[in-house]
């Protein structure tokens, strides 16, 4: 077989074209392209899938496991409404209400006589024995009334709690 080109065709032929049996270059480099645009555009679709829940976990908001959820949902449902769903949610500032409370129920320890942290532990027999003597505030001991407090004795230590008591708690 001759390498020269057919009769009927001109002269001049385009880069592009190539002699039979040789590479077809631009057939490679289109691949190449192809295979890399598809990737791309694969990372671009996770990275802007994940957007919500990248930016939950950034802000180290409450509800990052239901903006997780949510994104899995709308991966596996092709459902948009749960992505935008999550992305609002990651977007909203929640007030942190754990912290008020753990405060208060800190102080509410401190209150009762308890170290923080202590609140639920169970209290021996002698300490709820003694909460049925009364134990009164030594003299000397007493700060005195305040404002709209009604006068009582104050105990010198927490009040235990009875038997009964503690079932409630």
């Amino acid at each position: 077989m001759a390498d020269s080109a057919h009769p009927a065709a001109t002269h001049h032929m385009p880069s592009f074209i190539t002699a039979p049996g040789e590479t077809d270059v631009l057939m490679v480099v289109m691949s190449v392209f192809l295979v890399l645009a598809v990737l791309g555009f694969g990372i671009f679709f996770l990275r802007l899938h994940t957007l919500p829940e990248r930016m939950a976990h950034k802000a180290h908001k409450i509800q990052f496991e239901i903006v997780a959820v949510l994104g899995l949902i709308a991966l596996f449902t092709h459902m948009h409404i749960f992505w935008v769903a999550g992305l609002l949610l990651a977007l909203i500032d929640f007030p942190d209400f754990g912290n008020s409370l753990s405060r208060i129920a800190g102080s509410a320890e401190k209150m009762a006589g308890f170290k923080p942290v202590e609140g639920a532990v169970e209290l021996p027999e002698e300490t709820v024995g003694a909460a049925k003597h009364g134990h009164e505030v030594p003299p000397g001991k007493d700060p005195g009334p305040r404002s709209g407090d009604r006068p009582a004795v104050l105990p010198t230590r927490p009040v235990p709690a009875s038997r009964k008591e503690l079932g409630h708690a």
